[in-house]
């Protein structure tokens, strides 16, 4: 029997790429796991303007002196180091507004590609440095995905589902959840943070165990 589980992220977000890599392995040690998976927008910046910032004014911005960044994400590169997951933060200029991939993000859900776009966006940003608020990119994405390319720019080029996004991304808020990754298993139970392959193998064995 199937389980539900919605996931809650943002394509700039380092906890929930690093969490992303760390459910599949788990998925791939279960292959017989029930989950079915969705994406839903969580944006870190829902004020952040259409073109993005710099890099370094936005972390300085958030987190304070250079000191105050390298705390913060030093325990983000020890974690990816740790799970051999490859991450290039020197590549990364600008942080980008991520309305646009979060649209990307739902289109492909609609013609269930969701996990390969998601796949693609978080390598796009993490190992590559590419602004992925960039429509070019963004149809790069969804045709190597699988998506028609031209109807993807054509979508970007308008308001299409804009409107639909920053509601979503309200309303979870609105119902507690505060930071991502988040997840929803089984639309009752909901988790935080990036948690070890470990922790989601023993879910899905428990949630085998319960089934039978």
């Amino acid at each position: 029997m199937s389980t539900k589980l919605d996931i809650f992220s943002d394509p700039i977000c380092p906890w929930c790429y690093i969490g992303k890599s760390r459910l599949e392995a788990a998925l791939e040690a279960r292959p017989e796991h029930p989950f079915v998976i969705e994406w839903h927008p969580f944006m870190l910046n829902p004020s952040m303007p259409p073109e993005g910032m710099d890099r370094r004014e936005y972390l300085e911005a958030k987190f304070g002196p250079p000191e105050g960044v390298l705390k913060a994400y030093m325990p983000i590169q020890e974690a990816a180091d740790a799970d051999g997951l490859p991450l290039e933060l020197a590549k990364i200029s600008r942080t980008p507004a991520t309305l646009d991939a979060h649209r990307l993000i739902h289109w492909a859900g609609l013609e269930g590609r969701q996990n390969a776009v998601v796949n693609a966006l978080f390598r796009a940003y993490f190992t590559q440095g590419q602004d992925i608020s960039e429509h070019m990119v963004l149809t790069e994405i969804a045709a190597k995905a699988g998506l028609d390319g031209a109807m993807v720019a054509q979508l970007l080029a308008g308001d299409n589902d804009k409107q639909d996004i920053r509601a979503r991304d309200a309303e979870i808020r609105e119902r507690g959840m505060q930071g991502v990754p988040g997840f929803i298993i089984g639309r009752k139970y909901v988790v935080s943070g990036a948690h070890p392959a470990e922790f989601w193998t023993q879910v899905i064995d428990d949630i085998a165990a319960a089934s039978r």
